[in-house]
């Protein structure tokens, strides 16, 4: 079965994705049935390119080095990325555009713009599920389509599919989660004798932080993920003034000794937990004891731990962040719009 892709933003994410296509599509296709051919692709910065059978991934990849399309077939460098949505005959969007928590924009209009056409949509761009998930589902169900967005998390470790399948039959009462691996990587670096300046710089340098990274520090990127879960998992539609936030700024190597002499371990909290007033969402550092499921989770790996009525606790463990790792976060959703769709 063919499934054909429009990619749209063709950065980190979207090459993630052509990487994994080009090294594996015929495996995908022996073991999926599935043959995923990127129809089209538009990017704000290197214009957008189009080919009814399918780009060839390796060559894309090479464009996008280049910093250009230019020379790829159907290549444009002043068509948008709705005008490409709309005339591209592709059955999912694959939308990979940068996240805007503030206004969810371009990603909403762009998601919003496929679901109406009927064309499924996957997206790792946490702005959509944030702010408006509902209105997502909702169009997706109207014109028979899917919305999936399990990279907005956890990158590639399932964690929503995860939760919606195999705790079905359960009630969840409390997710807590280490969301950030900018964060975790610095207080890991903290605790081995690090200043927090010094963490911090070694994670740009290692590309794990921006040159701004205040989304990760401050705690803004985990508050997203937290409105996320809540909403998914809960049913429960947070705003982000609903979620109290705190980063790791104000934590100091002091901090970090004392708590250690304690046998505690300081991480950065992302929570969403039913209560008696509803659901409740909360980001915060927080010193762990070293027998908690989550202390040892360290350098840049994210983990999030269930608290269920019938199993107790689960913790899933696995990277936050990446390249391929995003890009399979993708593909993943795209395997599961395509089996969705041959049934």
């Amino acid at each position: 079965m063919d499934l054909r892709v429009a990619l749209i933003g063709c950065g980190t994410v979207g090459q993630g994705l052509l990487e994994i296509l080009r090294d594996r599509a015929a495996e995908i296709d022996r073991r999926t049935g599935l043959r995923l051919r990127v129809v089209g692709i538009a990017d704000l910065k290197m214009g957008s390119c189009e080919a009814p059978g399918g780009l060839d991934p390796a060559q894309v990849l090479a464009a996008a080095r280049a910093g250009s399309f230019a020379g790829l077939p159907g290549a444009e460098q002043r068509r948008d990325a709705l005008a490409l949505i709309r005339a591209v005959p592709a059955d999912v969007v694959a939308e990979a555009t940068f996240t805007n928590l503030e206004t969810g924009e371009p990603a909403i209009g762009h998601v919003r713009a496929a679901l109406t056409l009927g064309r499924s949509v996957v997206t790792t761009n946490k702005g959509p599920a944030a702010l408006a998930l509902g209105e997502m589902l909702a169009l997706a169900a109207r014109h028979g389509a899917q919305f999936r967005y399990e990279g907005t998390v956890m990158s590639g470790t399932p964690v929503i599919g995860l939760a919606e399948r195999a705790l079905a039959g359960d009630t969840i009462q409390e997710i807590r989660g280490i969301l950030n691996g900018t964060t975790n990587f610095i207080l890991t670096k903290m605790e081995a004798g690090g200043s927090y300046g010094d963490a911090l710089a070694e994670a740009q340098r290692l590309g794990y932080a921006e040159a701004n990274p205040a989304g990760d520090v401050e705690g803004h990127d985990a508050q997203g993920k937290v409105i996320i879960l809540a909403a998914a998992l809960m049913g429960t539609r947070l705003t982000a003034a609903q979620v109290p936030c705190e980063g790791i700024t104000r934590i100091t190597p002091e901090m970090i000794a004392r708590a250690r002499a304690e046998q505690k371990r300081y991480k950065l909290i992302g929570s969403v937990r039913r209560t008696g007033k509803g659901v409740e969402g909360s980001v915060a550092p927080q010193a762990l004891p070293f027998d908690d499921p989550l202390a040892g989770i360290s350098g840049v790996t994210n983990a999030v731990n269930f608290r269920t009525d019938l199993l107790g606790s689960l913790t899933v463990v696995g990277p936050g962040a990446g390249r391929v790792e995003t890009g399979f976060a993708l593909l993943a959703d795209l395997i599961e719009v395509g089996r969705g769709m041959g049934r």
